[in-house]
């Protein structure tokens, strides 16, 4: 039992900071208010889906140091056992239990707090919640105690147990997406076998994920610079279609991105070629942002390229029960548990190799970074070359991203340029294909095909770069 707490405190003291559902105390000690926090700890965890909230006595709650601790928990309150105290106080017996372990040779105290259940746990009469690092009375946030009110009547929302908004739902795609994986679906049985049903037999937002028309937008935006104050110079719009697509959409489009480099260093006879980026931690991450997305809300994740990495933005943190540790050793508790399961019989997860452990493998744990409300994976770019990042914002010039009105042409010039840039050209390469000189004029005809979202630039390969390359999307 004791190498089980030491196993939570360790998870607990892995985050970067205190969240609702555990806290960090020293030798503090308010009988009254622990009571209080009993019950706003009690009511989180049922909030947040988890089994349990967690008290920790020992550790600075700032530094995360571990400091150990003085208090003593067999202490009594006006002659009365402090559990005893508690326990009378408290709205519904939840067996919240006290251990007392050795950790880092140090003395600590860990008070777990299950989850209430049926109705919100009360404390001498009044309900409490955590709201981020704070402990408030539940009735002065009424969407937290609805919000709780439903989940304690209905279970924890999921994907597979929430109704979705639209009912008028279709799934073309879907079908012709599992035949193109060489699988049949039943048209009889598939909502059930799917799991695209809520339990009255509305559609789920799984289901409305997979139709045709998931009226959920997945964009994934590029800008000239290293940070989101740069200059953005395309969005690409993946969603709005069934879910499958989108995903296939956003890997390609990361295929495009990810352009060859020519390593000219301690070349003897063979030129070799670099990738801008590794394409299976690409992939990995991609695919992981799916699966563990809180799609409940009705967000999609984000994706963002900027001159030196990928963004992966997922919405949500870590799910209940998956430790800091399980999660970089590979040991995935998926969110979407039902879309996991349709990843797997597709074969989409082989995209993926080892999972997390490819990406810190290549890129380090540095480059994921776990918030409260969401997970973010950057994907380095690795430039060659002593001179490529240029100035230190890595933004491109003004000439470069310009958009002029489109004027008119034939519309022979458009598909000979789509037709051209198959493969991705420069403009000047466009030019000496079209016959033209002038930048301003050659950007004339690209720019109406970058705004329809049928023609793309690639990564540049330097700041003020004059290769910067396009492609066409098909």
């Amino acid at each position: 039992m004791k190498r089980i707490i030491n196993d939570i405190i360790k998870d607990l003291i892995f985050h970067q900071f205190e969240e609702e559902w555990f806290e960090f105390k020293t030798n503090w000690f308010k009988p009254h208010e622990l009571g209080e926090y009993i019950s706003a700890m009690s009511n989180v965890a049922a909030l947040l889906g988890r089994d349990y909230s967690y008290f920790v006595w020992g550790i600075d709650d700032k530094s995360h140091k571990v400091v150990g601790t003085k208090f003593n928990y067999y202490i009594d309150v006006n002659n009365e056992p402090l559990i005893h105290y508690l326990s009378r106080q408290l709205s519904q017996d939840i067996g919240f239990k006290f251990d007392e372990v050795e950790y880092d040779n140090k003395r600590l105290v860990i008070l777990s707090i299950p989850a209430t259940s049926k109705v919100p746990l009360s404390f001498d009469g009044i309900r409490y919640i955590r709201i981020g690092s704070s402990k408030e009375r539940l009735d002065k946030y009424p969407e937290h105690e609805s919000q709780l009110f439903y989940i304690l009547r209905h279970g924890y929302p999921t994907i597979v147990n929430t109704e979705s908004r639209y009912q008028d739902l279709t799934f073309d795609k879907l079908f012709v997406y599992y035949e193109s994986k060489g699988i049949k679906l039943n048209r009889r049985t598939f909502k059930n076998n799917l799991d695209l049903l809520t339990s009255d037999g509305k559609y789920n937002i799984l289901a409305q994920l997979l139709s045709d028309d998931s009226r959920i937008p997945i964009r994934f935006s590029l800008f000239a610079g290293t940070s989101k104050a740069s200059k953005m110079y395309s969005v690409r719009e993946m969603g709005n279609t069934c879910l499958l697509y989108s995903l296939d959409d956003v890997l390609r489009y990361g295929n495009i991105l990810n352009i060859p480099q020519a390593d000219e260093r301690n070349r003897v006879v063979e030129r070799k070629e670099v990738m801008l980026f590794n394409e299976e931690a690409y992939n990995e991450a991609v695919i992981n942002a799916f699966v563990h997305n809180r799609w409940i809300d009705g967000n999609a994740p984000m994706f963002t390229g900027f001159y030196d990495r990928i963004e992966i933005l997922s919405r949500g943190s870590l799910p209940p029960g998956q430790t800091l540790e399980g999660f970089y050793a590979g040991e995935s508790i998926p969110v979407n548990e039902s879309l996991s399961k349709i990843f797997i019989q597709l074969h989409i997860t082989e995209f993926t190799g080892r999972g997390i452990p490819k990406i810190t493998e290549v890129y380090g744990k540095d480059n994921i970074r776990i918030q409260e409300n969401n997970i973010i994976v950057s994907i380095p770019y690795e430039r060659l070359g002593s001179d490529v990042f240029g100035d230190a914002t890595g933004a491109l010039s003004d000439k470069n991203v310009q958009v002029d009105a489109p004027v008119d042409a034939p519309v022979e010039i458009y598909t000979k340029i789509l037709k051209y840039c198959e493969k991705p050209k420069s403009i000047l390469d466009i030019g000496e294909y079209l016959g033209y000189k002038d930048k301003r004029t050659i950007r004339k005809y690209i720019n109406p095909l970058l705004d329809q979202g049928v023609l793309a630039m690639t990564v540049p390969d330097k700041p003020n770069s004059k290769n910067q390359k396009y492609i066409t999307i098909k």
